[in-house]
């Protein structure tokens, strides 16, 4: 590489400003006229390829600054440039190295390497300051490695005192153990600065948001308040994260009021994170108010919209937004995608999941894992499994989460075997320890394929095997089973058995089994639960006068309905998507609205007659 820069035969106009000189061996702790002209150049340089000219003619000329070439190479260069240029230095200096950690850290996200480097570091007896530890405790973080966040604490107080009790450098501590999972540690660390100001109760109140620690964040909050200190920017978005987490909202409008007094009103920022709080909450009417006053929109604003639509089963909504995004021109990232893609996934959208994933692969966002998961998911709900297994096998980054989705995919379209032997690759070979998630999917594709047998094994291994406290959905997915193989008796003692109380989706699973299997002894008893848990859900009373009328007690099955009736509750018509020419029609039994409707009932009634003739004899108490 070296050799092929400096013969370069024709430099350009910015080496052309340099002498031409022999490459004679010099001293390079001293500087000449010729030095300081080609480090001004150096200085100049904004592109990676003015940086390799001037590196060539460096080579030519014999001069040696590695160290000031180095910082061009990290803000500018790639990776491997960087690397090779590093590994050619013979004395690496303290500041090489710090280089080299805050380029791997943050501009070639690569934290892992990071962290090594501040290993060879310490072994090639330099010492570290405090412009070292912010970047590698930030790589600790985002690796999440609290062991090397913590080893990089030790040599901080241990190699470098006055490093440790920097201002910065004790932010970043809080920041590492709070993304770490460890915000006991991070609030250790914060009640030891011994001058607390706004921006390290910033990053503790940060730092318990993102940790999942939303009431100490707004506790913090209120104390800080209490001693005095005026909130910023910074400080309202990390606590509005905290009252979407508690769905709070109440706090929410106070903080919204109060930024509305001055300029942060105006912070797009601000703004973002009033949305996704008060998506969170539920309260769109108060999302797409605060969005239409944000007087200059960013993607993060439209990505925190969209998010919020998405999350609250208004997909149709957040396509339209995301249409209204591409005309505005704002550039769609993997956030969007993402968003968008879970909302194709809710409607079938697949025409626009199409375009989605095309644009993703032409903007270097396909691989990216999050991206990479929305696909997958996005392509098996809306029917196209073999589409969905190429994305996944494309995936050059793959976490718990894609082996989820995929596994999910898998079982949701009856390939159960794949689905199981997916999961035990994604443990075996690729070393990822599963999740609830995945045990969900696990037992999804035992119900799907009727594996009794299996799933009691899987289901028994969550607590021994993985540690993991079998949840609701678990609990559903059992009674499910069982009760789609027959054994209703089993079903019901599962759900005595479970550590909490039986939600509507496990009694639920067990009244529809109970219908298809006429059994009204369990059904009456899951009725008076599903009842009382669930009282205004229209489906629990038909299906329970279904239940008596397959056993002709039409009396009873009369007294549902009227119960039904007697309580003011509706029946939920049902509904259905289409996608047609980029166009989701949205449709309702019984539904004539449609400017379609005659065309499309004469169609229907063909249909029918057709299936008749094959054969078909509708149920009108069992359907």
């Amino acid at each position: 590489m070296l050799k092929y820069a400096a013969a370069r035969p024709k430099p350009t106009t910015l080496t052309q400003q340099l002498p031409q000189r022999s490459p004679i061996v010099r001293n390079p702790t001293i500087v000449d006229e010729e030095d300081v002209r080609i480090l001004g150049l150096l200085r100049k340089c904004r592109s990676p390829g003015a940086v390799r000219q001037v590196h060539a003619r460096m080579v030519v000329a014999s001069v040696r600054r590695p160290n000031h070439l180095l910082a061009k190479m990290v803000e500018l260069c790639d990776r491997r440039y960087a690397s090779q240029l590093f590994s050619h230095i013979p004395s690496p200096t303290g500041f090489a190295y710090n280089l080299m950690i805050r380029g791997l850290t943050v501009s070639w996200c690569d934290p892992i390497s990071a962290l090594r480097f501040l290993r060879d570091m310490i072994r090639a007896g330099h010492r570290p300051d405090r412009y070292t530890f912010p970047f590698a405790l930030l790589a600790a973080a985002r690796a999440r490695r609290p062991r090397c966040g913590r080893a990089a604490h030790a040599a901080a107080v241990k190699a470098a005192p006055r490093a440790a009790a920097n201002d910065h450098v004790q932010h970043s501590l809080i920041t590492m153990y709070a993304r770490c999972g460890r915000p006991g540690d991070a609030r250790r660390v914060f009640d030891e600065i011994p001058r607390r100001d706004l921006v390290s109760s910033n990053a503790m109140i940060s730092g318990y948001a993102k940790a999942g620690c939303a009431a100490e964040a707004v506790a913090l909050f209120a104390a800080m308040a209490g001693e005095g200190w005026e909130p910023n920017g910074v400080t309202l978005v990390g606590v509005l994260a905290a009252c979407g987490d508690l769905g709070d909202s109440s706090l929410g409008r106070r903080l919204e009021e109060y930024a509305g007094r001055g300029a942060r009103g105006s912070d797009p920022f601000v703004g973002s994170a009033l949305i996704d709080m008060y998506g969170k909450c539920g309260d769109l009417a108060a999302v797409r108010r605060v969005f239409d006053e944000i007087p200059a929109k960013d993607t993060v604003a439209w990505n925190a919209m969209i998010t919020g639509y998405a999350q609250n089963g208004m997909s149709n909504e957040a396509i339209a937004l995301f249409l209204s995004m591409a005309e505005a021109n704002i550039k769609p990232d993997k956030i969007t995608l993402v968003g968008v893609l879970s909302a194709c996934a809710a409607v079938g959208a697949i025409e626009l999941g199409i375009k989605l994933d095309e644009y993703a692969l032409q903007n270097g966002l396909y691989h990216n894992v999050y991206v990479g998961t929305a696909l997958v998911d996005m392509f098996a709900k809306c029917g196209n499994l073999d589409r969905a297994i190429h994305v996944f096998h494309n995936m050059t980054q793959k976490n718990v989460v894609s082996y989820n989705a995929m596994i999910s995919a898998l079982a949701l379209h009856g390939r159960s075997c794949e689905a199981i032997l997916l999961f035990k690759q994604m443990r075996n070979e690729e070393g990822i320890f599963p999740d609830d998630i995945s045990l969900i999917g696990v037992l999804s594709a035992c119900v799907h394929a009727g594996l009794v047998d299996e799933g009691r094994r899987w289901f028994n291994s969550m607590v021994s095997e993985f540690g993991l406290a079998p949840k609701a959905e678990h609990y559903s997915c059992m009674v499910d089973l069982l009760a789609r193989a027959g054994h209703l008796e089993e079903a019901w003692d599962f759900i005595e058995k479970m550590p909490e109380k039986a939600d509507a989706v496990v009694l639920g699973a067990l009244l529809n089994a109970c219908r298809k299997c006429k059994n009204v002894e369990i059904g009456e008893r899951v009725m008076e639960r599903i009842l009382q848990v669930e009282p205004s859900n229209s489906w629990n009373y038909l299906v329970s006068s279904k239940i008596y009328a397959s056993s002709n007690r039409w009396d009873d099955s009369a007294r549902m309905i009227e119960l039904m009736r007697e309580r003011g509750v509706s029946k939920t018509p049902g509904c259905s998507w289409v996608e047609i020419d980029g166009k989701v029609h949205e449709f309702y039994a019984g539904d004539d609205l449609h400017l379609c409707t005659e065309d499309i009932y004469q169609t229907l009634i063909a249909l029918v007659e057709e299936m008749k003739l094959e054969g078909y004899i509708p149920n009108i108490y069992l359907s």
